[in-house]
């Protein structure tokens, strides 16, 4: 695409949650390991990096497989029902400190330009993870598992983003730090920065380590160019 430089413009910065924003991936993984460990099945930091991004019932499905477990739909209510308890446990003891390093400086700077900040999640608790962060007043519209039917890659959740702030997919960013993300972002036609290691999310059109590596000057010129 070609760049070319506009006044200062209005965007839509839409952001995953977990690993992106605040330190709950962590939670999610340890909640996972222990009902995978129950059911006899190893659950490694590696494995853990297919779950990124998708939904909690795809989440068990690659778990099973994983394992090579047959359950019923009851058995895998009472699974869902039991990871997500104990997730919340350690949600429930959340706190600012969760908010993870440079992010407040994007959010800032975002706000102050009056841009448009939209949370595009999985997570089924993102609203209650904002809320312990207290940063939720930060967001123009928040988009989440509550909302959405298809799951990331599918990029619904992007697009229900962009459209409860008017926007268009074009004029949107998103930062991700899962592969079915940066997929989901890029079906939308939107810029996708990924957030994380280049060899996993090498599809992104922009990456960091994480949110320190990004200059305000990288954010102020996302807002500024139009690419066509």
């Amino acid at each position: 695409f070609r760049i070319i430089k506009t006044d200062m413009a209005k965007k839509a910065f839409i952001f995953d949650l977990d690993g992106v924003i605040v330190d709950t991936a962590k939670y999610h993984f340890l909640a996972w390991q222990r009902l995978a460990a129950q059911l006899g099945i190893e659950f490694t930091p590696e494995h853990n990096e297919q779950l990124k991004g998708v939904s909690r019932v795809r989440s068990l499905e690659i778990i099973l497989a994983l394992g090579n477990v047959e359950a019923s739909q009851e058995e895998k209510n009472e699974w869902l029902l039991q990871k997500n308890t104990e997730y919340l446990a350690y949600v429930e003891e959340m706190d600012e400190s969760e908010i993870l390093p440079g992010v407040m400086q994007v959010l800032d700077y975002l706000k102050h330009h009056k841009q448009n900040i939209v949370l595009g999640s999985a997570s089924k608790n993102a609203k209650p993870i904002l809320e312990k962060a207290k940063i939720i007043h930060y967001f123009d519209a928040i988009v989440d598992g509550n909302d959405v039917s298809n799951a990331k890659p599918d990029p619904e959740v992007f697009l229900q983003g962009a459209n409860k702030v008017n926007d268009s997919a074009k004029n949107c960013i998103v930062f991700e730090d899962s592969v079915a993300g940066i997929q989901a972002a890029n079906l939308a036609n939107m810029i996708s920065i990924g957030i994380g290691e280049t060899e996993i999310l090498h599809e992104a059109d922009y990456i960091f380590n994480d949110f320190t590596f990004i200059d305000l000057s990288f954010i102020e010129n996302l807002i500024n160019e139009k690419c066509v």
